[in-house]
């Protein structure tokens, strides 16, 4: 089933405020094999001037990967996961995110085009903290293998 292109623009609430822990970081850090000290030592971090730890550039999307599935499993969408692979993750920080940092995750449906049998929807989300600063903006492409021209 083709895509419905009417969820162009279409927002989702923001998340709720999500705590980053120290913990996070490092359970992260680990699990991609980074083992930069910035992201398993305080001191190292305070050393080159954070708050408390840095977490690495891609932890963004454990935050956005919520808020990008309200998307992605909205029945109206017509979306079949089963076709789905990830296509393209793009990361435009404003800064780092520390532990410490209470985020918020708000998110659109920025495009959905064809080409060839294939669809492609393209997300945005922008992660802010409580007070609304602007941490880092991620914008994500799904491709949906074989469903363009399939009708609706």
């Amino acid at each position: 089933m083709a895509l419905n292109p009417a969820f162009v623009g279409k927002e989702y609430p923001s998340s709720p405020p999500y705590l980053v822990g120290r913990e996070h970081i490092r359970d992260y850090a680990t699990a991609i094999g980074d083992h930069n000290p910035v992201f398993h030592n305080v001191d190292a971090a305070r050393e080159l001037g954070y708050p408390d730890l840095v977490a690495p550039p891609t932890f963004a999307f454990t935050l956005t990967m919520k808020a990008i599935a309200m998307a992605m499993f909205d029945p109206d969408l017509g979306l079949d996961y089963g076709r789905v692979v990830h296509g393209e993750q793009h990361f435009d920080y404003e800064r780092p995110i520390c532990a410490g940092d209470e985020l918020t995750v708000g998110a659109v449906v920025a495009d959905i085009h064809t080409a060839g049998r294939n669809e492609f929807v393209t997300t945005r989300s922008s992660v802010t903290t409580v007070a609304g600063e602007l941490v880092v903006t991620t914008r994500e492409v799904i491709v949906s293998r074989g469903t363009a021209g399939t009708g609706a």
